[in-house]
């Protein structure tokens, strides 16, 4: 599944997310919308990590989901 795909079933997609990113809240998640570059803001938002450490995450997390 590339990305495009994840940003098109994003109401399935959300619950994953917030599995993984807990912090991330309900209204965050609807504001995302799948859109990944709003994801990255909210995770270096949330949880004070870089940009390009956000991204590795989203890169890792998505990988390991298997689509």
């Amino acid at each position: 599944m590339d990305w495009n795909r994840v940003e098109g079933n994003w109401k399935q997609v959300k619950g994953k997310v917030k599995e993984q990113w807990g912090k991330l809240t309900d209204d965050d998640l609807d504001r995302i919308a799948g859109k990944r570059d709003q994801l990255e803001g909210k995770i270096q938002e949330r949880y004070g990590i870089e940009r390009d450490r956000a991204r590795r995450d989203i890169d890792d997390w998505y990988n390991r989901q298997g689509w």
